[in-house]
């Protein structure tokens, strides 16, 4: 891995410029927290005595939050609500993290994508997830909610240096908005990157994406088990998308980074002792990589950044961010 480490913290200092605009499904995760007090007399199930619930943004939310850490609030999100009580708590948390929320579209037809998480705890031992309650509606958004979404692009687009398509597959971005987003990307020359799970031919000409590796193996149909494979794979990735960089995600095993001509470039993890939770991390990634290809870093300075800022939020439990300062010093602890 050639990486010139002045330049990266130059890269790292100017993430704080990146104007970032999210676009996708975007979540609200409600922890809701008790103490186990008894079993009920009802049914067999805990009686939890309600201690505390946390907000937090998740989604393509959790993408949006990353970046508004780091560059202060220069931050915006296009997606769906309805009008349901959920609606309300994400526009706040919305609010307090500092993200702009005018270009939110309301649909009546459709549930505010919510993540209801109930956890418990007996005496001293350790708090744990009891049941999952997932309201949201799955279908694609309808074509008036479709022309409206279209609309707020065209008016957001163009005043952000980065744009994040964070597709959970939950009906947002249809393939008109996706067109669109790109097309209008592209004429704006703003950077464009993808963030999904499956359909990755769907998001030709975009900058760039950033696949897992299981994601990435079932898109080109073969285990990638050696440099040889995974050199195939972004290669395939970059034809298929048309695009002018890709970053595998492969978890405990790194990323890979192409550019454009395929070159890759492969990143160690950075944190290997202190996981404690990896969830939102691919958004983590997903948004920090953004705002330095976004400020001109080459894909394998972004991949690096990307890479440092995911091992600063798997220390922590659920969806968590991390600022410059942070990246910054982690890297002083790495050796490049």
């Amino acid at each position: 891995m050639n990486i010139e480490k002045e330049k990266l913290i130059k890269n790292i200092k100017e993430l704080k410029n990146a104007k970032i605009l999210v676009i996708g499904d975007l979540a609200l995760d409600e922890m809701i927290y008790g103490d186990t007090e008894r079993i009920s007399r009802e049914a067999p199930v805990l009686i939890l005595q309600h201690t505390h619930t946390n907000l937090i943004l998740g989604g393509a939310s959790n993408a949006a939050h990353n970046a508004s850490t780091i560059n202060n609030g220069q931050v915006a999100v296009i997606g769906v609500i309805g009008e349901d009580y959920h609606a309300g708590q994400l526009v706040e948390t919305f609010k307090k993290a500092n993200i702009e929320t005018k270009y939110l579209i309301k649909d009546r037809t459709r549930k505010t994508i919510t993540k209801t998480r109930i956890s418990g705890s007996c005496s001293q031992s350790i708090t744990q997830q009891i049941v999952r309650i997932d309201r949201q509606t799955n279908a694609p958004v309808c074509e008036a909610t479709e022309n409206k979404i279209i609309k707020n692009m065209e008016k957001a687009i163009p005043l952000y240096d980065g744009i994040i398509l964070s597709d959970y597959h939950i009906g947002t971005l249809t393939q008109r908005i996706i067109n669109k987003a790109i097309e209008l990307a592209n004429k704006h020359n703003k950077v464009i990157v993808v963030d999904a799970q499956k359909d990755l031919d769907n998001y030709k000409g975009v900058t760039s994406m950033t696949p897992n590796l299981p994601d990435t193996q079932k898109f080109v149909g073969y285990f990638i088990k050696n440099d040889e494979q995974m050199e195939k794979a972004g290669r395939t990735l970059l034809n298929a998308a048309n695009s002018k960089a890709v970053l595998i995600t492969c978890g405990s095993d790194g990323m890979a980074s192409f550019d454009e001509t395929g070159k890759m470039t492969k990143i160690p993890v950075f944190n290997k002792s202190k996981v404690f939770d990896v969830t939102g991390a691919g958004d983590t990634v997903t948004a920090t990589y953004t705002m330095a290809l976004a400020i001109g870093a080459k894909p394998e300075y972004a991949a690096v950044i990307g890479n440092i800022a995911a091992s600063i939020v798997i220390k922590q439990f659920g969806c968590a961010t991390t600022s410059i300062d942070e990246i910054l010093e982690n890297l002083e602890r790495i050796d490049l």
